[in-house]
């Protein structure tokens, strides 16, 4: 955590500088309270007489010193949240940045609800300890010992008093807190399971809704928070409990006070002192209820900074590499001898993947559900990494690449499209920031979105809900399309990202790729044959392995599989579409 707080150290020692001069002030006013009780209400060296001078000179230096005080507690706040505010940004963007390195295998271990959680909750808790340890520890600290450095000064009895009351009031706090402690972190762990729930059952209501489980949810989700307001209850019964207790101990040091005081009060011990004593030693044990809240809020604090800790400590899986240059080749992959298996599963996906793909070529991908088209397409971008073999891009092998040299060279369209909550434009401009105009309305036009955006409200300018809740799927697939050929790559992925569409539409989008884009590499996994029929070769995956690759006509004299898919479908859609 010092490497965040060194950053902002001026403004911690200026906020504790200002936080010792508030608790001065508060120190100093029951030595002044004394003088005037004694020497100015009770005459005490005028003869029994008031002394209204004193009483106005010490009033007036009371005053003076409140204001004071006043002041440095406003300045410690200041600076305090300028310390905690300015760490915790810093936490947020240096998580946000390595979350943006995780592979897919390390975004899945972590969790959308816990990334959520420590990147806000937690990072709030870490500046709520910041803030309070620059604060309280000096106020609690200079509170407690100063108090019974004063009234050891006023009265050594006195001091031995609250001295014997001392390691009662420690005990029961460490007590409280060994017993709270381990609660800290089964919260925030609740915590990401509320997250989880709320992210998974927002992003997949029409499925809750389609299938009649709200009520199942609502189950689900007042479950996790039932466990989450039990922890919370354990820990606010524990310093319940407590807070009685310390306050029971605060007054039986009073009352010995004032028993101790009546004792001596003929022995030269003054009203005005006992009032100082019984001052200072509330002042005493409210530093201590105060360090009780403090502690509870570091352990909470440093049970969420070891959360963000783990994200900040957890090094990206997938290493770059350090080729950024240029090749002869533009648009060529290669997969030698490819076989891979996703991360924490012996089930191998793909098998000893032997493909070329040319410069310029389109290239399609069939097979049945689960045969590993994804996966295979997945490696080219490098979201995972082989297992064994290789696969290379431009000649290069993809993990001697830089991450954001090889992805600059490739566009993706995903059968899901993602999309953000801004405009058409903005979305569609995503592919190719700082676009003209121009460039997005031909991208647009080539991936057949341009009728329904003309048609919109506001043209390229309509705003798109979150998640792109306003479209229909044909239209998000669109837009998603029209992103991925305006970023101009030279490798461009189409997984099932025309599912949506229909077949006339789409078979204008690839006329329209292959007229403003001929030189790109073209890869299209799809599952109708209407899709990839044109293609310049069809490679058939069937459980992870090549078993054919040539043009339809070829396929259809020497590939029993493709036939099985051809004959699937010209009897479901007739032989028009094959």
């Amino acid at each position: 955590m010092w490497t965040y707080v060194k950053q902002y150290l001026p403004f911690a020692v200026l906020a504790a500088l200002f936080m010792v001069g508030e608790v001065l002030m508060d120190l100093v006013q029951p030595g002044i309270m004394s003088r005037i009780v004694d020497e100015g209400v009770l005459g005490a060296g005028n003869g029994g007489a008031p002394n209204l001078p004193v009483i106005w000179r010490l009033g007036a230096m009371m005053i003076g010193l409140v204001i004071f005080g006043g002041l440095s507690g406003s300045l410690n706040n200041v600076f305090t949240h300028m310390a905690a505010q300015n760490i915790g940004n810093e936490m947020r963007k240096d998580c946000f940045r390595r979350m943006m390195t995780f592979s897919f295998p390390q975004m899945d271990r972590f969790g959308t609800g816990s990334l959520v959680t420590r990147i806000t909750n937690d990072i709030t808790q870490v500046q709520t300890f910041i803030s309070l340890f620059v604060r309280g520890m000096i106020r609690t600290g200079m509170l407690m010992f100063g108090s019974m450095f004063l009234m050891f000064r006023l009265n050594a009895s006195f001091g031995v008093v609250v001295l014997c009351a001392f390691p009662f009031i420690v005990g029961c706090l460490f007590f409280c807190l060994h017993k709270a402690n381990p609660m800290f972190s089964r919260l925030q762990g609740q915590l990401d399971r509320i997250n989880a729930i709320m992210q998974e059952d927002v992003s997949g209501i029409r499925v809750i809704k389609a299938c009649v489980r709200e009520l199942y949810e609502k189950a689900r989700f007042g479950k996790a928070n039932e466990e989450l307001v039990r922890t919370q209850l354990g820990v606010l019964v524990i310093f319940a409990l407590m807070n009685p207790i310390m306050n029971a101990l605060m007054y039986v040091a009073v009352t010995a006070i004032l028993l101790v005081g009546a004792y001596e009060i003929g022995a030269g011990t003054t009203p005005g002192t006992i009032m100082a004593a019984i001052t200072y030693t509330t002042q005493m044990l409210n530093g201590i209820l105060m360090l009780v809240m403090l502690f509870q809020n570091i352990s909470r604090g440093i049970a969420s900074w070891r959360r963000i800790r783990e994200i900040l400590g957890s090094e990206p899986e997938l290493k770059d590499g350090a080729f950024q240059g240029e090749t002869p080749l533009r648009g060529h992959v290669e997969f030698r001898n490819a076989s891979f298996a996703y991360p924490g599963s012996e089930q191998v996906v793909l098998h000893d993947i032997n493909l070329t793909i040319r410069p310029g070529e389109t290239l399609a991908i069939m097979g049945a559900t689960g045969c590993g088209k994804t996966s295979l397409i997945s490696l080219i971008p490098r979201f995972y990494d082989v297992t064994d073999g290789a696969v290379l891009v431009d000649g290069v092998d993809v993990r001697e690449y830089g991450q954001t040299a090889l992805r600059e060279k490739i566009a993706i369209a995903l059968q899901k499209s993602e999309l953000f909550s801004a405009t058409i434009r903005e979305n569609i401009a995503w592919g190719r920031p700082g676009a003209e105009p121009e460039a997005i309305g031909a991208a647009a036009q080539a991936a057949q979105a341009e009728e329904f955006i003309a048609s919109s409200p506001q043209g390229y300018d309509t705003p798109i809900a979150e998640r792109g809740t306003s479209l229909s799927g044909g239209q998000k697939q669109r837009v998603s399309i029209a992103r991925a050929v305006l970023k101009k790559a030279e490798i461009l992925i189409f997984d099932d990202a025309t599912s949506a569409l229909d077949l006339k539409t789409e078979a204008n989008l690839y006329d329209a790729m292959r007229r403003i884009n001929p030189e790109s590499t073209k890869i299209i996994v799809a599952q109708r044959i209407a899709s990839v029929r044109r293609a310049d070769r069809i490679a058939v995956l069937d459980n992870g392995t090549i078993v054919a690759c040539g043009s339809h006509e070829e396929l259809m004299k020497t590939c029993g599989t493709y036939r099985d898919i051809v004959d699937s479908q010209m009897g479901e859609d007739g032989e028009a579409h094959v």
